[in-house]
This record gives C-alpha cells, structure tokens and sequence, in this order.
C-alpha cells in the first residue's frame, strides 16, 4: 500500500511502498476515504514534545518505531475482516477510534484506553491514516456514523472527542458560571459547541486571532477576548464577568497556564489539554487557599466518542470550519506547515 510515513530525525514526508496488512481474529483493514491533520501531528513530525527547563521529550528515545505513518483522525470503508470479526463487513464506512491501549491494564479494562501507560495508539505507536489503508486491531473500535458528513466526522476522532473529554470535566456548572476556552482552533471551537449543546450559556474564548475569535461568536461564545503581546489577563475576566468558574486550555504553554492559574475563581477548575508546551511556577500555598483543581485531559474514551457522535446525529451540535485537501506527501507536508504556522482556521481534512 502507498502510505506517507516520517523517518526518526526526519521532518520529511515520505511517499512510501508498505505491505498491505492482512486482517485475522477481530481486526478489520479499512481504505481510507477521510483523514483529519492534528496539532499533535506537528509535534509528532519534530519527533517529541516540549517539557520547558526539561528539555525535548523524544519520540525515538520512547521506543516509537519508524517510520512512522501518522493520522488519527480517520474514515474508512471496510476492505476485509479477519475470522472472528462479526458487527461489521466489507462496505460499511466507520470512524475509528484510534487511542488504543494494552487491553490488559486495569485501565483498558475499564474501558479508559486512553489511560493506557503503554498505549497502542494508531498514528502513533501503530501506523495511521496517511496511508490507502489502516489496520485497527479490534472491530470494538469502530464506530457507526451514519448519516454524517464523514469529513466532520473524521475531526470527532481527535479534537471532538478532546473537546469532548474536556468539557466531561469541567460541567456541570450554573449556566451562566464564566468558563473560558484558551485557543479558538478546531478544539476550542468544539469545546464551544459542545458547552453549547449542553447548555451551557457564558463562554468566553480568548485567541491571539480576531478570525477565530469571530469564529468563536458563530459556534456560540458569548465573549471573547484577544490575547497577545500587550494584552490585560483582566480583560479575560471582565469579558466573561468575572473570575471563570473553569478554564479549558487548549494551547497549555507557560503563558496560558500562568494567566489561567492568575485569573480562575475560587475553588476553580483547571483543564489543561494543548500540547505547545513549556513550564509553569505555580505558588503552592495558593494552590491551597483557593482550593484550585489542575487536571490534564488526554483525548477520551471509546464511549465517550460514541456519546458524541450520537450527539453529533441529533443535529445539536454544529460542524466545525473544515478545509478539504487531497491525500499525498506534499499536502501532508504543507497541512502540517500550516498548522505550525497558525495560518488554519479550523480543522483540515485530507480526502483519499
């Protein structure tokens, strides 16, 4: 099969000849049709993770075996199914769930894959959707969109279901409680219209872009505020009338962190989901006194994927920007460009 693969200390997309894998027991070989361009992505093509004062956390240092196929945001129609393999069959389309663990942890057998310490996680550990076709271990893995427009249905996989996650977390809240969204990205955006769709009314997005702060106000903010050089962390607060009961910080780098920690309510909420890292100094007795809770979100379960695609179906929940593109090295290449560079309002899908 042609896929589009990178090398260890490579940022180079690569059009590659791999073996086309064969599928037994419960596993099922999908082509790919849709396959969503993710933040992580970006860092996953530098080969690791910023940890600030700690250095580069490396991919390669990790065991991650290249090449490695990225994409985790897939659709895919079934090609083949292995013997055992028995809710699904050739022909049928189906958005993966890609964050596949062990399945033997307490985690995994409690349904929280995502959890897993020694995660199988397609586009990752396990080769991905930039490719004509994807291997998923499990048919449990695959889930029925029927009825959806499959290249939105290909951003639940990731920022959907982060979003998604995410917002498990924070609520429930009054409906008018100031919760406020850092990054009006595909995440942000998402989170918006999930808060939304839940019933949430005060949400208040901060971006360093007035486009995706106008965003914000389509997919239902109720204020927003532009961050940046010069900027006032007051004016987070004062936009969504008061300290924020929760913050959802789809950026997490050492600024975002600071000025959440500075401005949430008492006894608030803390969600950190980005991935653009650095470090944060947070005063620990303040952490006390104000009863500050400080949680990391990593993406979400199987489940909670098919909550929100069977949200998704109701209608309630309204689609993000999404910017199609065709499948091939070079727009791999360029997508992941264009990430990194911020020029993206939305999510970027690339179609097979």
């Amino acid at each position: 099969m042609r896929a589009f693969a990178v090398q260890p200390d490579d940022a180079t997309i690569h059009d590659l000849e791999l073996p086309t894998p064969k599928p037994e027991g419960h596993q099922v070989l999908l082509k790919v049709m849709r396959a969503g361009v993710c933040h992580t992505d970006t860092h996953l093509r530098d080969g690791g993770y910023d940890l600030g004062s700690r250095g580069q956390m490396s991919l390669k240092d990790r065991g991650i075996q290249y090449p490695m196929v990225l994409g985790h945001e897939v659709v895919g129609v079934v090609e083949q199914t292995g013997a055992d393999a028995a809710t699904v069959s050739a022909g049928d389309v189906r958005l993966i769930y890609p964050w596949i663990g062990c399945g033997q942890c307490r985690h995994c057998r409690a349904g929280n894959d995502n959890r897993c310490a020694a995660g199988q996680n397609l586009g990752v550990a396990r080769h991905g959707g930039y490719a004509e076709y994807i291997m998923v271990p499990d048919e449990k893995y695959l889930v029925d969109i029927d009825g959806l427009d499959p290249s939105w249905a290909a951003t639940l996989a990731c920022s959907g279901l982060t979003a998604h996650s995410a917002v498990d977390k924070v609520l429930p809240l009054e409906p008018d409680e100031p919760v406020v969204i850092f990054g009006a990205g595909g995440l942000g955006l998402t989170a918006i219209a999930i808060l939304r769709a839940r019933g949430h009314r005060n949400i208040c997005a901060v971006d360093v872009s007035e486009r995706n702060l106008a965003l914000a106000r389509e997919m239902g903010a109720s204020s927003t505020a532009l961050s940046g050089p010069g900027s006032d962390p007051g004016d987070i607060g004062r936009a969504a009338g008061g300290p924020p009961s929760a913050i959802i910080d789809f950026v997490n780098n050492g600024a975002t962190a600071t000025t959440g920690f500075d401005i949430l309510a008492k006894a608030g909420t803390m969600i950190q989901v980005g991935l653009f890292g650095g470090e944060v100094t947070i005063p620990t007795a303040m952490l006390a006194l104000r009863m500050i809770r400080i949680e990391g979100s990593f993406v979400g379960t199987l489940a909670q994927l098919q909550d929100l695609v069977d949200i998704a179906k109701t209608d309630k929940l309204p689609s993000i920007p999404v910017a199609e593109r065709t499948l091939s090295a070079a727009e791999v290449s360029r997508a992941l460009d264009d990430l990194t560079s911020g020029g993206i309002a939305g999510r970027i899908v690339l179609t097979a």
